[in-house]
């Protein structure tokens, strides 16, 4: 008999992804834009019925730019940032319309009773990969837009795979250790760590990450696969190994500073101090149907709560 998965969501990679992928013609009676709203709760909808967790958590940024990343590493995300505060998390650029939506969210996911979490001072990213490192009875499927999140695909001790969702659900793909290593040329057997060290060479703009000047995705695929990891690289490169051509160990010395701090801003953080906000298994019904109604009436969230009840019902 197969084990119901663990239903890890990134849940801010999955709503923006439905404010963009629909228009903001959506709206409640009083105007406000519900476009996320109702993609993520289609979202979910579609992840009951389709993938049947037993469980599922909606995980949270209570910090979308941590300190300790940007105490490592400063142009973290520094374009992200629309306000810096004097106390507490910067401001993050988000759409003006977007910004009202999450509360919404929020209180719909706690009406129908379904988990979500967060830990103080880091990313939702944190937050997914200390639930699948802790969790010991069943497979972990986690659920993102975001690529940074295949450094968690592994066999053991737990099953973990990542629905990538980056071109929306009906072309999600199921991406396991095999699946990740066929498609960066990296060894499936520890196609998740390889995937953190290939990243850190390659770099990402999107996040502030300079990378290896002159080394691409490929080049760095091929040096870990060849070396077996960043700290191993790094090392032969230190030796002047004569493994290494002469202009890449150039390039690599000359980033050392860089790939000194890379691994703290890159690697997903395997203990971070979760808080959820209820038990995890998914409900048969609502946790709180006259505050589900209640909320539909309101935002004129409609078919879209309708189809997230059905699916919770179906089970």
């Amino acid at each position: 008999m197969t084990t119901a998965p663990l239903a890890l969501l990134d849940a801010a990679s999955l709503y923006f992804r439905s404010f963009y992928a629909l228009p903001d013609t959506m709206t409640a009676p009083d105007g406000t834009p519900v476009n996320a709203v109702r993609g993520f709760a289609d979202t979910i909808a579609r992840i009951i019925v389709d993938r049947r967790p037993s469980r599922l958590v909606a995980c949270l940024d209570a910090d979308w730019r941590p300190q300790f990343r940007v105490d490592a590493l400063p142009s973290y995300k520094a374009h992200r940032v629309a306000e810096v505060a004097d106390e507490g998390v910067d401001v993050e650029e988000v759409p003006d319309t977007l910004t009202p939506q999450v509360p919404i969210i929020l209180d719909l996911l706690e009406a129908v009773g379904l988990a979500t979490a967060e830990a103080e001072g880091f990313e939702a990213d944190d937050v997914i990969g200390t639930l699948a490192t802790r969790e010991a009875t069943d497979p972990v499927e986690v659920i993102t837009g975001d690529r940074d999140l295949f450094q968690l695909v592994r066999t053991e001790p737990t099953p973990t795979s990542v629905i990538y969702v980056g071109k929306g659900w009906a072309k999600a793909e199921v991406l396991g250790p095999a699946e990740v290593g066929a498609r960066y040329g990296v060894p499936a057997e520890h196609a998740g760590p390889a995937y953190a060290d290939m990243a850190m060479l390659r770099g990402d703009p999107s996040d502030g990450l300079p990378g290896v000047a002159g080394i691409g995705e490929k080049t760095a695929a091929k040096l870990i696969t060849q070396f077996g990891s960043l700290e191993a690289l790094v090392e032969a490169a230190r030796k002047e190994s004569p493994q290494l051509p002469l202009k890449t160990r150039t390039r690599l010395n000359e980033a050392a500073d860089y790939l000194a701090v890379a691994p703290t801003v890159v690697r997903v953080a395997e203990d971070a101090p979760v808080v959820q906000s209820r038990d995890d298994r998914v409900p048969d019904g609502p946790a709180d149907p006259d505050r589900v109604a209640e909320l539909a009436e309101r935002w004129n969230l409609g078919n879209s709560v309708k189809r997230l009840l059905d699916a919770l019902s179906a089970r």
